[in-house]
């Protein structure tokens, strides 16, 4: 298994009308692949908020490896 690191992002418009990333969390997964890790860290973005649907809380979600090459 791989280790993942899955941002949950959403988009804001700050005090000077700009448009900026906030990253809502950030959930490190073991999974095989990202389409499993996402579904993980999905699950628990969801617990951690007690909702139902992560697209309440975030715009778009970033999977990316966290395993180094060594």
């Amino acid at each position: 298994m791989a280790r993942f690191t899955v941002r949950f992002l959403k988009d804001v418009i700050g005090d000077q009308g700009k448009s900026c990333e906030i990253c809502q969390q950030a959930v490190d997964v073991d999974a095989r692949d990202a389409t499993e890790a996402f579904s993980l860290a999905q699950r628990q973005f969801c617990e951690f908020r007690e909702i139902t649907d992560w697209s309440l809380h975030a715009d778009r979600v970033d999977v990316q490896p966290a395993d180094f090459p060594s």
